[in-house]
């Protein structure tokens, strides 16, 4: 299995914190959001990693040549990052990651590294990591599920009232899954064009043509996006109590 992340974003919303530097680098607790992730996959006995860049990618590139030297870390450089959204820099991984199943993160979670742990014990299928134990607004990625948690809607435009949780941007996926996905993700890219595209507007599409995919409800475990200044106060909070799970 390999992780998929992505790290490309100018995250214009947290300067001037990322005046200087790409949003997963900023230090949480004595540690970066980055390190906190590559950490907790490693782990779980997970050592090879793919990471997109794009703002300031040196800063990433030098920090994880540097502290993780043994593990098997290749980069995708997006160079439209200024430019493109999260589906665009997935695609570009689609020479890599064939015939293999993947971890798909967001580089800017800070996470409970239980939540890879429960991902990986989940059985043969395809799942999305989400948390039902707050109030969910327009800003958030919502999903509505059907029996035995399939997934059959994903979207920001969801009524909160009828999510089942937002999902908070960490997934397992089968090789035969991918295949489906990146069939709908190039349509969108390549066809039409659409490079500004949310990812998930993408595993809609495959859920639409019969793909099942679940929704894994990891609520019990703290976890926070990092979008604005109000989410690193936040974050501030919950590392306190990650420290000890972080080895």
């Amino acid at each position: 299995m390999k992780a998929v992340i992505l790290a490309a974003g100018i995250a214009s919303r947290l300067r001037p914190f990322t005046n200087s530097k790409p949003k997963c680098m900023i230090q949480l607790g004595g540690k970066s959001i980055l390190e906190r992730t590559i950490s907790s996959i490693r782990n779980y006995s997970i050592d090879e990693f793919i990471i997109v860049t794009g703002y300031l990618e040196e800063q990433i590139t030098k920090f994880l040549n540097k502290f993780y030297p043994s593990s098997n870390i290749s980069f995708i450089h997006n160079e439209l990052y200024a430019s493109t959204n999260n589906i665009y820099s997935l695609w570009l991984t689609k020479n890599r990651i064939k015939n293999t199943d993947i971890l798909l993160l967001d580089s800017d979670i800070i996470f409970d590294q239980r939540i890879i742990g429960i991902l990986l014990d989940s059985g043969p299928g395809n799942f999305l990591a989400i948390r039902s134990d707050h109030d969910m607004g327009e800003e958030e990625m919502k999903v509505i599920t059907s029996e035995n948690n399939v997934i059959t809607k994903i979207s920001k435009n969801i009524d909160p009232a009828l999510a089942a949780g937002e999902s908070i941007g960490i997934e397992k996926f089968e090789a035969e899954f991918i295949d489906v996905l990146f069939e709908k993700i190039n349509y969108r890219v390549v066809n039409e064009g659409r490079h500004n595209d949310f990812y998930e507007e993408a595993f809609q599409d495959a859920i639409d043509d019969g793909q099942k995919l679940y929704a894994l409800n990891v609520g019990e475990y703290p976890c926070i996006e990092i979008d604005t200044i109000d989410d690193i106060k936040s974050a501030e909070k919950i590392v306190l109590h990650l420290l000890d799970e972080i080895t």
